[in-house]
């Protein structure tokens, strides 16, 4: 169970490093396009996370399991055999799906297979899968793709998904079934409202911030948002009901969590291709290099609530978001001139910030909900964590790609990927320097978001405390 975990986490972390690849490719993607390869699987797995744990709940959590790994394996696949861009977004949005049904249901599988009093620290391993998931993304990603081609990471987790159907089919239990409303136009709003808002923000810098298409996609996301929270509102038994969202302590600690990840799927995103185009890493290297980030997530989790305990929440809350955004502000200095040292110490800021906000911000959403809703507050807590990713990368791409096509010299203008840069330009020195000026633009703006967010945050639970 930890393994499926692992795999359906860590290829959030692992397409990030393919990404230079891909860009260099026959398939040529356009800077929007390679934004929609890293972002289809995310923004389905973020929207499907709760109906599929209904599913499994409904019709049996073993076989919605294996159906999950089943659609995983068959979507790494089509991608890894895809001849064009369309069809990659299409297996991407498939192993989406596959890890949609695998994320919740692991989990319960696990629950109904161990004793009561083993519960609590399976609980507790099975949540650390979701960090150390980060980490596995990068190391396995970087050496299976150091065989030189993207295809090899689709590939690769096929493999690992389908012998993880057979381990499961062979040992897991088959637990009891349960009538649970599954909500399919609920989802399928929520994913359309989510679409439709990142098609907006990708398209802007290419069509125009005024163009038919960003507005259409602005307004589509308002008005599925609003359908979406009409239909849970009048629903007798809503899968995810709006109107939890009225405890001020839930509501800051769900946009809390969207800020940690918006930060860090942002410096996921061009943190790979900085290493190795900037900094000249290989991929291995480069799926080594953001390894300093987790080092405080592995060694310092289990500290977190006592400090919370000593401090405060909201005094860790705002040390948290300190953190990840000065990090963040931090590594927007970096060029090719920096020291590898000087860089991995803002990881390491970076991560002391997620270290402190993960735990205490998914304990303030845990306790916000009655016992019974604990399955919603799991499902609600992936859900935040996965569209903060999806965003996080729409928007950090937005921005680094607008600064890099103003910064390119003359003859290369017009490019919108480094690899498309790098075929024009007789000089790269020159592409790379205006791909750094893109990087730390794209950096700035992600953390000064993040501080921004964060005092909201703390603001919102400072006034709802005192409140009461």
């Amino acid at each position: 169970m930890c393994a499926a975990v692992v795999l359906v986490v860590g290829m959030v972390a692992a397409i990030n490093l393919a990404v230079p690849l891909l860009g260099a490719s026959a398939l040529q993607p356009s800077a929007p396009a390679l934004v929609w390869i890293v972002d289809t699987y995310v923004v389905v797995f973020a929207c499907l996370v709760i109906p599929a744990g209904a599913a499994g709940d409904r019709f049996g959590r073993k076989g919605v399991l294996l159906t999950g790994l089943g659609l995983f394996a068959a979507g790494t696949l089509l991608s890894a055999l895809a001849p064009g861009v369309a069809v990659l977004l299409a297996g991407r949005a498939l192993t989406g799906i596959g890890a949609a049904a695998v994320l919740p249901n692991s989990l319960a599988v696990l629950l109904h297979a161990v004793p009561a009093a083993r519960k609590p620290a399976t609980i507790a391993t099975w949540a650390s899968m979701t960090g150390i998931g980060g980490v596995a993304g990068n190391v396995g990603g970087g050496l299976v793709l150091t065989a030189g081609s993207w295809r090899w990471l689709f590939a690769a987790a096929a493999g690992v998904a389908l012998v993880l159907a057979a381990l499961v089919a062979r040992f897991a239990p088959v637990s009891s079934r349960h009538d649970r409303r599954l909500g399919p136009v609920a989802a399928t709003l929520l994913t359309g409202a989510s679409v439709a808002l990142l098609v907006a923000i990708v398209q802007g810098p290419e069509a125009g911030w005024g163009s038919v298409v960003v507005v259409t996609g602005f307004a589509g996301a308002a008005v599925l948002f609003a359908a979406w929270v009409g239909t849970e509102l009048r629903s007798k038994h809503p899968l995810l009901d709006p109107r939890l969202f009225r405890d001020p302590r839930l509501r800051s600690a769900c946009l809390g969590l969207t800020a940690i990840f918006f930060g860090m799927f942002a410096l996921f995103y061009v943190n790979a291709s900085f290493l190795q185009y900037a900094k000249g890493f290989g991929v291995l290297a480069t799926g080594l290099g953001i390894v300093p980030l987790t080092v405080p997530v592995i060694l310092g989790g289990r500290h977190a609530g006592r400090l919370a305990g000593w401090i405060g929440l909201d005094a860790t809350i705002a040390c948290a978001f300190a953190c990840v955004g000065g990090g963040l502000l931090g590594l927007s200095t970096s060029d090719p001139a920096t020291p590898y040292g000087g860089y991995a110490a803002w990881l390491v800021v970076t991560g002391i910030g997620v270290t402190l906000a993960l735990p205490t911000l998914s304990g303030v959403i845990a306790g916000a909900l009655p016992p019974d809703q604990a399955g919603v507050g799991t499902g609600l807590q992936a859900t935040t964590r996965e569209f903060g990713s999806a965003l996080g990368v729409a928007v950090i791409s937005t921005v680094s790609t607008a600064r890099f096509a103003a910064a390119l010299p003359p003859e290369a203008r017009g490019a919108h990927t480094v690899a498309e840069a790098l075929a024009r330009a007789p000089r790269a020195s020159e592409v790379v320097t205006a791909f750094v000026a893109g990087t730390d633009a794209g950096l700035r703006v992600t953390g000064v978001a993040v501080l921004v967010l964060g005092g909201l945050v703390v603001g919102e639970s400072w006034w709802s405390r005192r409140s009461r």
